[in-house]
């Protein structure tokens, strides 16, 4: 990702890891921070919107440029806010050039390949973007927890995850991931609005209360997974979300960093410059 502007730089430093093995204590980073806030909810509502049209134009720069290529992911426990994120910071974007996937868990046939090769088919092609709604971390989080896969494979999965975002931003993506942190009470009022509003109550499963008891092995996955694998190639930012309008305004402030940062340009036409429309 390429790297902030001096403005936003004291404000990631305590937030992103690019140290692959080097300790990280997510503990340390209070899901209530605001460092990208304006001072309100209606001020960051505002500046949100405004920045989701400025990352339409830059992705109808990227779209036109089709050099680049633009990988966001967005990792997080249950209500943390992806769709929100999704819903504010691309709600102006057109559909050329943005795609969404959404993971869940592995069907038959993809557990029948390694685990990664369901991911690599769905990564962006020149001038595109898109945005993992949950991604290919799942496979380092949930097993991890659940027990479902050992250390020395877990180990490897880190190695091998390393390696594919490397081979990713070498020919040509730069890959942007975002933990939204929430807190564990926040998550207790979001999962309760899901049953109470029966306009939510379609999201909630559940087996969301499940995993909402294994909350502290799940922090410590995080903790791990973002030790592990936040390389100066690929470097995780921790996204304070317990305010969703907090979250809005600083994913897309710093998306639109991202798309600043590559240098994009309309192409030259100048062989139709003489051409005449009638």
């Amino acid at each position: 990702m390429p790297r902030a502007k001096p403005t936003s730089r004291p404000k990631l430093q305590r937030l992103r890891h690019a140290a692959p093995g080097q300790p990280f204590d997510l503990s340390s980073i209070s899901p209530g921070e605001k460092p990208f806030s304006t001072g309100s909810k209606a001020g960051d509502q505002a500046a949100a919107d405004k920045l989701a049209l400025e990352i339409d134009a830059l992705q109808n720069l990227l779209f036109a440029d089709n050099r680049h290529k633009l990988l966001v992911v967005l990792q997080g426990t249950d209500t943390s806010g992806k769709d929100g994120t999704l819903r504010t910071v691309f709600g102006r974007t057109s559909p050329l050039g943005v795609r969404t996937v959404g993971w869940k868990a592995p069907s038959e046939d993809e557990r029948a390949h390694d685990f990664l090769w369901r991911i690599h088919r769905e990564v962006p092609r020149n001038g595109e973007i898109v945005v993992f709604n949950r991604s290919h971390y799942e496979d380092v989080l949930v097993p991890w927890v659940e027990g479902g896969i050992r250390e020395d494979e877990l180990l490897r999965r880190y190695a091998q995850i390393n390696d594919f975002e490397r081979l990713l931003t070498e020919t040509g993506t730069t890959v942007a991931k975002f933990m939204l942190h929430i807190s564990k009470d926040e998550q207790r009022k979001r999962l309760q609005e899901r049953v109470d509003d029966k306009t939510k109550r379609w999201k909630f499963q559940p087996g969301d209360l499940v995993v909402r008891e294994k909350w502290d092995d799940y922090q410590r996955a995080y903790e791990r997974a973002i030790s592990m694998t936040g390389t100066p190639w690929a470097p995780w930012t921790v996204v304070p979300a317990d305010s969703k309008s907090h979250r809005n305004v600083m994913i897309a402030t710093l998306l639109k960093q991202v798309l600043e940062g590559m240098g994009l340009a309309f192409p030259d036409k100048a062989s139709v410059a003489s051409i005449k429309v009638t």
